[in-house]
This record gives C-alpha cells, structure tokens and sequence, in this order.
C-alpha cells in the first residue's frame, strides 16, 4: 500500500467533505424550519380553542352564549389530559407554545389550560387578534 496522497485523492476527498457540510447544514435548515411549523401563534385563533378567553367570536365559547370575542367562559376543544392527545391544531395544551401546535398530537399537554399556560395562551391571543385588527373584550375571570 503506497503512503502517497495524488491530487486526485485530494479532490475526491475534498467533494467528498463539501458535500458533508452541505447536506448537514440543509438537514439544519429543514429542522428550523419544521420547528417553526410546529408552534405558530396565528394557530391561537383555530376553533375549536384550548380555553377562557381564547374565542375567536360572539357564540364561540362553551355554551355558545358569550357576547363577544375573547370573553368565553371554557375550552370548546375536546378536553384531554396529556402531550400529545390533542385532536387538531391550535388544540395543544400548556408547555411553551400553548394552543400554536399545527397539527394533531404536537400539543404539549392537557386541556383546559393550567394557569401558567393560560396566561401565556391569552397574550398570545391578545397578540394575533390586535395583529389583525380584530376586536375582542376582556378576560373572563377563573371559575372556582
């Protein structure tokens, strides 16, 4: 076995390490990009809604007897209990993003909302609805 290195060895060793580089860093791009698809914050204003004051309109909080939007008094979504139960998007419990997963099971965990996620949830609403100019009342107190 000769210890020689040929420029040709060179230029298929060198092609061989630019493609490496640049498939890595496409697979990078695909991931952020997929990672941005999961959670997007219009998906709040998805019927149905995780929770209080998430209703997008007059008549769409539980019961169907609100006045307005964002003074709904419950989730309309199914209510589940853990990550990943959720039936569609924008119907993902707490955790970071809640009520922006896009798709069904990406939710984070349950439904109604704990406080936590609740609060994030609502100034996320608040955000997208102001965003697009759409005008809503203010938040319904917790029940006991």
């Amino acid at each position: 076995m000769s210890d020689s290195f040929s420029r040709r060895d060179f230029g298929r060793y060198t092609g061989a390490a630019l493609g490496g580089l640049l498939l890595g860093s496409n697979a990078l791009v695909q991931a952020a990009e997929k990672k941005k698809a999961v959670n997007d914050p219009a998906n709040i204003l998805s019927d149905p809604h995780v929770c209080r004051g998430i209703n997008t309109c007059k008549g769409k909080g539980k019961g169907a007897d609100n006045s307005c939007a964002g003074v709904g008094n419950c989730a309309t979504a199914e209510a589940h209990g853990c990550h990943g139960d959720n039936a569609c998007k924008g119907q993902g419990g707490c955790g970071e993003h809640p009520g922006e997963n896009s798709c069904k099971g990406q939710g984070a965990c349950e439904v109604p909302l704990n406080d936590k996620a609740w609060k994030k949830a609502r100034k996320t609403f608040e955000t997208q609805m102001t965003k697009k100019n759409l005008k809503f009342g203010p938040a319904p107190e917790k029940k006991a």
